[in-house]
C-alpha cells in the first residue's frame, strides 16, 4: 500500500512538472511570436532629396513607401497620415518622408513623375498635389488628368509639368526610389518605417505610437 501511495504521489508530481513546462513553453512562444509580429528591424532609407514634411532636425524619422494607385495607401493617407502630422510632425517631434513605389504599373509611374515634377518646380505645392493624387482614386491617371489636377493650384507650372511627364525628365528620381524599394525589399504598400523599424500594421495607430521613443513622447 505504501508503494502504491508513493507511486501516486510521484505521478502527481511529474504531472505538475510537465504541465509547468508546457505552460512555460507556451508563454515563451507567445512572447517570441508577439515580438516577431510587432516589428521588423531594418535600416533607415536615405531621405535626401525625398519630399519631406516637418523640421529638418526633428528627432524621429517617419518614412512611407507608397503608391499613388494603391487603394490601401489612399486609405492610410486619409485616415492615419493626418493624425501623425497633427501629433508629431506639426509639433516638431518627427519629420515625414515619402518614397514612390510603382507596383501598379504605368499609372503609378505617371503619377510619380508628376509628383516629382511638382516637387522640383513648385515645392510649396507638393503636399497639396500629393493629397489630390490620392483623392482622385479610383479615376485613371492620364496626362490629361494630371494637368486637370495641376490647374487646381495656382503655383504649379503646367507647361513644365506637361513637359516633365512627356519627356520623363525626372525619371532619375524614380530610379532612386526603385533602388530604395529593392534595397529594403519592400513587398507591400503602404510600408511605414519609424526610424529604423518597419511597422507591422501601419493601420494600427497604437502600434505606430509605441515605436515613437519615450523621450519624444514626453
Amino acid at each position: 500500500m505504501k508503494y502504491a501511495n508513493s507511486g501516486s504521489k510521484i505521478g502527481v508530481i511529474l504531472t505538475i512538472i510537465i504541465l509547468g513546462l508546457i505552460s512555460a513553453l507556451v508563454v515563451i512562444n507567445n512572447m517570441n511570436s508577439e515580438k516577431a509580429n510587432e516589428t521588423i528591424t531594418s535600416k533607415l532609407p536615405k531621405i535626401e532629396g525625398q519630399p519631406t514634411l516637418g523640421k529638418e532636425d526633428a528627432p524621429v524619422n517617419i518614412v512611407e513607401f507608397g503608391d499613388f494607385k494603391c487603394p490601401a495607401c489612399k486609405t492610410w493617407a486619409e485616415s492615419i497620415f493626418p493624425q501623425l502630422v497633427n501629433d508629431y510632425v506639426d509639433t516638431g517631434k518627427a519629420k515625414f518622408s515619402y518614397i514612390n513605389v510603382l507596383f501598379h504599373g504605368e499609372e503609378s509611374k505617371l503619377a510619380s513623375l508628376a509628383a516629382e515634377s511638382v516637387l522640383k518646380n513648385s515645392p510649396n505645392e507638393y503636399w497639396n498635389f500629393h493629397k489630390e493624387l490620392f483623392k482622385e482614386q479610383p479615376s485613371r491617371i492620364t496626362p490629361e488628368k494630371i494637368l486637370e489636377i495641376g490647374r487646381k493650384f495656382a503655383n504649379v507650372d503646367l507647361e513644365r509639368l506637361e513637359t516633365d511627364i512627356k519627356q520623363q525628365t525626372v525619371i532619375e528620381e524614380l530610379n532612386n526610389d526603385l533602388e530604395l524599394v529593392q534595397e529594403l525589399n519592400v513587398q507591400q504598400t503602404p510600408t511605414i518605417l519609424i526610424n529604423d523599424t518597419i511597422v507591422n500594421n501601419p493601420f494600427d495607430y497604437g502600434e505606430l505610437k509605441k515605436l515613437i521613443p519615450e523621450s519624444v513622447m514626453n
